[in-house]
């Protein structure tokens, strides 16, 4: 069991402990809930992840996807058409993927400049 105290401002720090099994960092937003009388608190990322993940279930075996790796083929195929429709007007277009899987610019020439994208 863990102790916090409330400031004057109604401020509390969350021991570091709770911090690391939430995966809390600075910045990051906790979400207040109340289940049968009690009020227990989340990582608000985590949580909207895990809606989202649990309300996609089943919807790639629908669409025909039966495995992570068509899912990730997808996936880039569709980066890759994002990518040429943002920069078709540009004369030259040189992208890769990153390990995880992510599409970026390796050159732009317009206006003789490197462009990097996340």
């Amino acid at each position: 069991m863990e102790v916090a105290r409330i400031t004057t401002k109604g401020q509390i720090t969350i021991p570091i402990e709770i911090r690391k099994k939430l995966n809390l960092k600075e910045g990051d937003k906790i979400i207040f809930l109340e289940q049968d009388g009690r009020i227990y608190f989340e990582n608000a990322a985590l949580l909207a992840f895990n809606r989202i993940q649990d309300a996609m279930a089943g919807e790639a075996q629908k669409a025909g996807y039966n495995s992570p790796e068509e899912m990730n083929e997808l996936v880039k195929e569709i980066r890759k058409e994002m990518w040429e429709e943002r920069y078709a007007n540009n004369q030259t277009i040189s992208y890769e993927y990153d390990a995880n899987g992510n599409i970026g610019l390796v050159e732009d020439f317009v206006n003789d400049t490197r462009l990097e994208h996340r």
